[in-house]
């Protein structure tokens, strides 16, 4: 078998360099050793927005973007989101193996306990304006939470940095409950210990006067659906905020709050928000032709198709299908899935969009059962973040404990202008000190 290493000619000096191979790729600094005009001038490696760069060594989650593969801990999505419980898919990405009985009850025991918040942060809450987007609520109050639990900052022990996970898998889902109550105007409805994670975190939107709210199972698994396939999803832009700030050795809930804030962006967690849009805009099935026509022209874009990693179908879009289904067949059909699954049909039978594959990814199903169980566009966002946060503790943890990590520190490309200097400022004369002329003498 022939050596794993590449050889690079570099054309300006025809020097020579071997670059060890290792697992399918070369590490960046090797290229430093590149140089053409001495020490300090070798090369870098150029990849805006991360294309084809490895910032990590992980064992969390894999994806073949090619084959539609998705995996959590070798475990592909289908058979967890047919077989599995949030919390069960939790405690595999964190812990790298699903939970015996035991293990099970107990961690589910542990996070059903720490859903409370402390009632200073209903008052921060509170403090928000009546309008305020209830993820602003949400990255605000996380990076809160940091300042209530001190002892967070101890990252390097091993029981404290369980308990900060435990507490904010128990807890986001009470921020985002408490968030979009206040957005509306209704008092907050407590955690009901009674109920299963998604089951609570729809009692706690919901709850009204009833003494007990009874989630419908069908709407209850749905939820714990979607969560699962928002768990973990590689090194994507919020999970690579999550690792950047943790690099830091910031605490685990200044990091989750940035991860939160990387996902406020449309581009990222906002996604589904503007699939259920254009659904709304297109208005009927008998518009679809007119409207994939647009999009074909380049006038517009189509939402929730198409994906960075994903060259074929994502994975998680046939699963979320599949969950439309049951959930309508709940809350009665929608104009807006008649109007997806013609604008699915027309854009995978037209080769412009074989060509491009562009093909329905997971936002675009997500947003129609969102809508359906009736939250409002505003919570999508956060309702990915409640799902993510697993992921990101894993994905934080890891990178934590990994001795190949340092500081997250890019290098640039500079492209400014050369030195200059202010009007009347003379160019300082280089001097060298006095050791520095010695040798030069020598």
């Amino acid at each position: 078998m022939a050596e794993e290493t590449l050889t690079i000619t570099d054309n300006r000096t025809g020097r020579r360099y071997e670059v060890p191979i290792r697992d399918g790729a070369i590490a960046a600094t090797e290229l430093q050793k590149i140089t053409a005009d001495g020490p300090g001038s070798g090369l870098l490696s150029y990849d805006p927005a991360f294309l084809n760069t490895a910032s990590c060594r992980s064992a969390i989650t894999f994806i073949d973007g090619e084959r539609s593969i998705l995996r959590y801990r070798g475990y592909p999505v289908e058979e967890l989101a047919e077989r599995s419980t949030f919390l069960e898919v939790a405690y595999l990405l964190i812990h790298g193996e699903l939970p015996d009985r035991g293990q099970h009850r107990d961690w589910v025991d542990a996070i059903t306990h720490h859903t409370l918040l402390h009632e200073n942060i209903k008052k921060l809450i509170d403090g928000f304006h009546h309008d305020a987007h209830p993820m602003g609520i949400l990255v605000g109050t996380v990076g809160a939470l940091s300042t209530f639990y001190p002892d967070a900052k101890d990252i390097f022990n091993s029981e404290s940095r369980r308990l900060q996970i435990l507490r904010l898998i128990a807890k986001m889902p009470t921020l985002a409950a408490f968030a979009a109550r206040h957005a509306v105007g209704k008092p907050y409805a407590y955690p009901d210990n009674d109920l299963s994670y998604a089951g609570n975190f729809l009692n706690m939107m919901w709850k009204a006067t009833e003494l007990k709210y009874e989630p419908h199972p069908v709407l209850e698994r749905a939820l714990d659906v979607l969560l699962i396939l928002h768990a973990d999803h590689e090194q994507n832009c919020s999970t690579n905020v999550m690792r950047a700030v943790g690099s830091s050795h910031a605490d685990p809930f200044s990091a989750t709050a940035a991860a939160a804030a990387a996902l406020y962006g449309p581009l990222h967690g906002g996604a589904n928000e503007q699939v259920l849009r254009m659904l709304k805009e297109i208005g009927s099935v008998s518009r679809v032709p007119e409207y994939v026509q647009r999009v074909r022209s380049g006038q517009i874009r189509l939402m929730g198709f198409g994906h960075r990693v994903y060259k074929n179908y994502d994975p998680r879009a046939q699963i979320i299908k599949k969950v439309a289904d049951d959930v309508l067949a709940v809350t009665g059909r929608s104009p807006l899935l008649d109007i997806a699954l013609e604008l699915e049909r027309v854009a995978l039978a037209d080769d412009y969009f074989v060509k491009h594959r562009l093909y329905p990814n997971v936002d675009f199903y997500s947003g129609i059962i969102y809508a359906a169980i009736g939250f409002p566009v505003e919570m999508f966002p956060v309702l990915f973040a409640i799902g993510r946060t697993p992921g990101w503790l894993a994905q934080w943890q890891e990178g934590l404990l990994d001795p190949e990590q340092k500081i997250a520190r890019p290098r640039q490309v500079y492209t400014g202008p050369a030195e200059r200097h202010l009007p009347g400022v003379r160019a300082p004369t280089l001097t060298l000190p006095q050791r520095g002329r010695e040798n030069l003498r020598k």
